[in-house]
């Protein structure tokens, strides 16, 4: 890869930006792209440039990144696609099923500039341009692979929609995939035995793709048509935000995944369903998870709802499952939001059974379960309330939290950025505490906070060492 800048785009700012990708937790199918023999990576460590066939110190710039059960893909700025890690249901688009522990480029979307990838449990779907488009027609289109998608390679995907419809996002749950059009309509497809294609019924075996086309936004309502802005889907639920910033969600709702008081469907919504306790409340951005669901609201604050029993919510242990009945002692926790941080929050991933958030202060914090460090720094099997992640540097730009990995990509768009990049690269236990001064007396937060967790790393690991 030799070109790290969109052709024909100019860079938004006078320096040079570089981006980084980290990623760590599970490692048994070799997801965090590391040489690591052990299968809990907890250390965020940036993946080298050399391993995407660039050449060490290039300015290399990364689009996306997305974590499946154990499979990792990333969009670089030229337009390729990357993927690694496990390949049973040829979910790495290379035409074979055997497991792969370093990225390769995905060979069949060569002629395609990929902008955005997003990973299932064991599929992948990607949204890219032809490379001969005349570069003033949109015509950002759809491409699958994996589990039942049809093929090991990836293959063009129109589904319900008419050609050429331009394709705005696609999120990939277990057995689902949801695609959202510029013009605001769904499309789903896969099974949907708990509903979560939101068509008003359960089905067995595998379904093709048809248009959702009824939101309801009260229960004693007739459904409507609603303009949909963003989606995503969890293990077996999905959840989308209006243009108008309300959350619906339907499918499986036994763990109150769906934030609704009572489902209509014994533990199941079979339509789209609006989130009626976050009315007057916009939304931006919503993420599914196993079975818990997170949403970020215009103002920073975070809501969590649905199974918390490994700590997913950062609500603090819980030893039960949370309770649909109105008249629960605890009735806060009746598959209702609630709020977790109250602002200053960006951007929010949530994997299986762990959640991951950004800041806007820097800072990147984590929960849920952590047997492999997938969620916090802390070596504890589970993170109950938010906790550090301190090992990255530069602003965050996405985060994906997958089966029992993690991953973010961070951008250095300033000279001080770019500094804190190259310094960050050069960190040993022996400078450390001296990068580490210069970085306090220079506001460099992120970079002084790396350089105390790897002493502090070090340190721990000596100690446990001598006392062997």
């Amino acid at each position: 890869m030799d070109i790290y800048y969109v052709l024909g785009e100019t860079p938004p700012v006078t320096f040079p930006t570089k981006s980084a990708i980290y990623v760590w937790g599970y490692n048994h199918s070799g997801q965090t792209a590391r040489e690591d023999k052990e299968h809990n990576l907890r250390i965020p460590k940036q993946l080298r440039p050399e391993l995407f066939g660039c050449p060490a110190g290039a300015n290399a710039r990364w689009l996306d990144i997305a974590c499946g059960r154990e499979h990792t893909a990333a969009v670089a700025s030229d337009g390729s696609l990357f993927t690694w890690g496990a390949n049973d249901f040829g979910q790495l688009g290379d035409g074979t099923e055997k497991r792969r522990k370093y990225p390769k480029k995905v060979k069949q979307l060569q002629t395609e500039f990929v902008k955005s990838v997003s990973c299932g449990a064991h599929c992948t779907a990607a949204i890219g341009e032809p490379r001969t488009n005349d570069g003033i027609t949109s015509t950002r289109r759809l491409w699958v692979w994996g589990q039942n998608q049809g093929s090991n390679h990836p293959r063009l995907f129109w589904g319900a929609f008419s050609p050429n419809t331009i394709i705005r996002q696609v999120s990939c749950g277990q057995v689902h995939v949801v695609a959202l059009s510029e013009d605001g309509r769904l499309q789903a497809w896969g099974y949907n035995e708990y509903g979560q294609l939101g068509r008003g019924v359960t089905s067995e075996g595998l379904q093709g793709a048809r248009v959702i086309i009824a939101y309801a936004k009260f229960l004693d309502e007739a459904p409507e048509l609603v303009k949909i802005t963003s989606v995503s889907c969890g293990e077996y639920h999905t959840a989308a935000i209006s243009d108008t910033g309300e959350v619906y969600t339907w499918g499986l709702g036994s763990m109150g995944q769906l934030g609704h008081c009572s489902l209509q469907y014994g533990d199941k919504e079979l339509l789209p369903r609006r989130v009626v306790s976050l009315d007057g409340i916009y939304v931006k951005e919503v993420a599914c998870g196993g079975v818990h669901t997170c949403a970020v609201t215009e103002k920073g604050a975070l809501y969590a709802w649905g199974g918390g029993q490994a700590g997913q919510l950062g609500l603090g242990p819980r030893t039960d499952f949370f309770s649909c009945d109105p008249n629960s002692s605890e009735a806060y926790l009746r598959n209702i939001p609630v709020l977790v941080v109250p602002n200053g929050v960006q951007h929010v991933a949530c994997g299986h059974c762990h959640t991951l958030i950004s800041t806007r202060d820097g800072r990147i914090h984590g929960w849920g379960y952590n047997r492999y460090g997938q969620a916090a720094n802390a070596n504890t099997a589970y993170a109950w309330f938010p906790s550090p992640v301190d090992w990255c540097v530069g602003e965050v730009r996405k985060l994906s939290a997958g089966g029992g990995h993690s991953a973010v990509l961070t951008d250095a768009c300033s000279l001080k950025e770019l500094c804190e990049f190259r310094l960050a690269d050069c960190v040993t236990i022996s400078n450390a505490h001296e990068i580490e001064d210069a970085a306090l007396r220079t506001g460099s937060d992120a970079l002084a906070r790396l350089c105390e967790r790897l002493r502090e790393h070090y340190l721990d690991g000596a100690g446990h060492k001598n006392n062997r």
